[in-house]
């Protein structure tokens, strides 16, 4: 395997170790089109049929066995990542993340919930996340159910597939800012893996930018009768959970209900998409999740960390938390059939772009305030970032659009100031956001102004 180093701080390169057959050269935003080419259909079929192989991944379910239940199916995650890793001469950290949870509605006996986490940390601005999540449990029909026959090969095998292969792809190369590549255990069970890992996190001083949790990415066949491989959902909540009564008083008056951080990212996906991904159109919900259903990446939402649930666009219900079996000729429960994987591939693909070009891009804007009332023009202005984390900031850029629009309109690069007026642009009319950008084209989530959008420091 040829180790292909790209990083822009020339001087940096002395810090890391170099393969005799590796090119060093500056990227540019051409090269998402070569790691979405990377991801391969094949890896991920061969990890999920891995995992489906191991019987049942309930969270309470054997831990002994080498071939059997959830403990066997987290080490060969860990041992996957750990290959990854010697692969790329240990650019990547992997370790259990665990805790004993006992006295809840799904757990009410003691069960160590175990995720595996990989991070590969970025070279100028390593406390800056960006994280890819999967969910390793699985389950039938009775959630309490720990024994039966739970292949999970859709839900969610097929997100943990795609994380390993995105961190396969990724790991090649070189980032400003850190990825963690997550595969979450207790999901089925309460969102227990993810509650660890945020709070975590969280505790650690993680600056984290981005969660894409995929949950369910192999599905092209929907339970209302439609076949489709070229879409995609990705859910996104409006306001922050962690919003004051004062930030809401605010938002009241300056708008930001449909630009939280979250929105601001899946408005960033879905244009990843379009650019990157051929045969691909996302289509984001205004929700924090389907009706009733949750994910792993409202924990973080809790917290008020930027995350968003990325998946197939039509269900089909017969494939999931169901036993195994035919009635009246309908086959139900979540097998390796029902996987698409050059689909599964695709969202992956979607996942490498979106991340890598976060990892690469600046941090994006903080401090972001607006003004303009009762003025012909607009001004924003935000806080200089820091240069030792970000050298190859070029400056940055203003998006505004009408406020009924779903994706950025108009756009205006203006430099590396902290201050900039649109002239005869009425505040009014538009809602406004600022995005850093990199000196290779490497743009940062756009941030709206004020608590409501803001991304944190």
């Amino acid at each position: 395997m040829v180790f292909r180093l790209r990083f822009i701080v020339i001087g940096a390169l002395l810090a890391l170790p170099v393969h005799a057959k590796e090119k060093v050269s500056r990227v540019n935003t051409d090269e998402l089109h070569t790691i979405a080419a990377e991801v391969s259909a094949v890896h991920i079929e061969q990890d999920v049929r891995t995992l489906v192989g191991f019987g049942t991944r309930h969270t309470a379910s054997e831990t002994a066995s080498d071939t059997r239940g959830i403990g066997a199916a987290r080490r060969w995650i860990k041992n996957e990542f750990d290959k990854i890793s010697a692969a790329c001469g240990g650019c990547i950290e992997v370790y259990y993340q665990s805790e004993t949870v006992s006295g809840e509605t799904r757990i009410p006996d003691p069960v160590e919930v175990v995720s595996v986490i990989a991070v590969q940390r970025g070279v100028t601005d390593p406390g800056r996340y960006v994280i890819m999540s999967g969910d390793i449990d699985s389950r039938v029909t009775d959630v309490m159910n720990a024994t039966s026959d739970a292949p999970g090969a859709n839900d969610n095998a097929s997100g943990v597939a795609g994380v390993l292969e995105t961190a396969r792809v990724l790991s090649q190369y070189r980032f400003q800012g850190s990825i963690v590549y997550a595969a979450l255990a207790g999901e089925e069970q309460g969102l227990f893996g993810g509650k660890i890992m945020a709070a975590q996190a969280q505790k650690d001083g993680w600056r984290i930018k981005a969660v894409l949790n995929n949950d369910m990415i192999g599905n092209i066949e929907g339970i209302n009768g439609v076949i489709d491989n070229t879409t995609a959902r990705i859910f996104a909540e409006g306001t922050r959970h962690t919003e004051t009564p004062e930030e809401a008083t605010t938002r009241r008056y300056t708008g930001g209900e449909v630009d939280s951080p979250s929105r601001n990212l899946a408005r960033y996906i879905d244009k990843m998409a379009d650019t990157y991904i051929p045969n691909l159109d996302t289509m984001v919900i205004y929700r924090l999740d389907r009706f009733g259903r949750g994910g792993h990446h409202k924990p973080f939402n809790d917290l008020g960390f930027p995350g968003v649930r990325i998946m197939e666009t039509n269900e089909n219900y017969n494939r999931q938390h169901q036993d195994i079996r035919t009635e009246n000729g309908i086959a139900y429960g979540d097998t390796i059939e029902g996987v698409n994987f050059p689909y599964a591939a695709k969202l992956t693909a979607l996942n490498a772009v979106s991340l890598a070009s976060m990892a690469w891009a600046p941090n994006p804007p903080s401090g972001v305030t607006i003004k303009g009332a009762v003025q012909p023009s607009t001004t924003l202005s935000w806080t200089a970032l820091n240069k030792k984390q970000n050298p190859n900031l070029a400056g940055y850029k203003i998006y505004w659009r009408y406020t009924d629009a779903p994706q950025w309109q108009y756009s205006r690069f203006v430099g590396d100031v902290t201050e900039f007026t649109l002239e005869n642009i009425v505040i009014d009319n538009y809602f406004f956001c600022v995005a850093s950008v990199s000196k290779d084209g490497f743009e940062s989530p756009v941030v709206f102004p004020g608590a409501a959008g803001s991304f944190g420091e």
